[in-house]
């Protein structure tokens, strides 16, 4: 069963990359041996660049089942998650991840996860990219409101 699912998350990931709609990835996400959600690459096509297929995948199983958790759900995706699609995997709390490629591969065809995993651990002076913390007093005003709100749905 894992074998099939697998096959169709690598099937949407070649299917779309010829269609050049995106990076030759897929994912989809499977309930109770059945598919919820699929998704592909649609960086380009969509002009996004959170458009990875876990993202999609991951977008359109929350949109059919009406909810944002997927607590009882697996993803099947064709390449080891980028780290923004690694945190959303932990959002979504997926109880699995499957996946093909590695990320050392990815970076063998120019993509950037693996960079984007080193950076992450560089402390924040040390990264490629500035980042600077500014108005924190101010902003955790809204925090701390948020902690005090009642009607809150926590996530």
């Amino acid at each position: 069963m894992q074998a099939r699912f697998m096959r169709e998350a690598i099937r949407l990931s070649r299917q779309k990359m010829r269609a050049n709609q995106g990076g030759p990835f897929g994912a989809i996400v499977v309930r109770n041996g059945k598919i919820v959600g699929r998704g592909w690459n649609q960086v380009v096509a969509a002009y996004d660049p959170t458009a990875h297929a876990e993202m999609t995948a991951i977008r359109a199983a929350c949109k059919k089942l009406k909810r944002f958790h997927l607590a009882d759900c697996e993803l099947y995706t064709s390449c080891e998650p980028c780290p923004m699609c690694l945190g959303a995997v932990y959002w979504a709390r997926l109880q699995a991840v499957f996946y093909a490629n590695t990320r050392k591969d990815a970076a063998g065809i120019q993509f950037a996860d693996d960079l984007i995993y080193h950076e992450i651990g560089l402390p924040i002076p040390r990264r490629k990219i500035p980042m600077k913390r500014l108005l924190r007093k101010e902003a955790l005003k809204v925090f701390e409101e948020w902690r005090k709100k009642k009607d809150k749905v926590t996530y």
